[in-house]
């Protein structure tokens, strides 16, 4: 399987991509000579986690017959001083809401995810340390 995403200048610093039929806005702060009119790439990259665990754990969930009523994924990365600039810290908060959640089974969906199922959590592993804990809100 091959992925392909264009990435087109619109002007200054901003930059629109094209990801699977959706556009994404991408801009630097002003700081730097951007309008902050669109994220910038390296938290984007962050979504990418959220997303990938998050769509993992919860397609794992279901086929453990456990549907949270609210699931939420909270990723934060710590970026080098020098440059390049790349996060070397990544931490995941895995958030769930719901009656008779199960903490073993939370942990093995969240394990299956991050060892064995998404493909962004493994690629940023190369590079960084991934930690991560599960909260069970009241």
């Amino acid at each position: 399987m091959n992925n392909k995403v264009e990435v087109t200048w619109t002007g200054n610093m901003a930059f629109e991509a094209n990801v699977n039929g959706f556009k994404i806005a991408l801009d630097a702060d002003e700081s730097v000579g951007g309008h902050n009119s669109g994220p910038r790439p390296k938290p984007l990259t962050l979504a990418s986690l959220g997303g990938c665990t998050g769509m993992d754990v919860v397609s794992i969930l279901k086929k453990m017959r456990i549907e949270p009523e609210y699931f939420n994924v909270s990723v934060d990365g710590e970026l080098t001083e020098e440059h390049p600039k790349y996060y070397h810290k990544i931490h995941i908060r895995y958030e769930f809401r719901g009656e008779n959640l199960d903490m073993e089974k939370l942990e093995k969906a969240v394990s299956l995810s991050q060892e064995r199922y998404c493909g962004v959590s493994e690629l940023l592993k190369k590079g960084a340390t991934i930690t991560s804990d599960i909260i069970i809100l009241d």
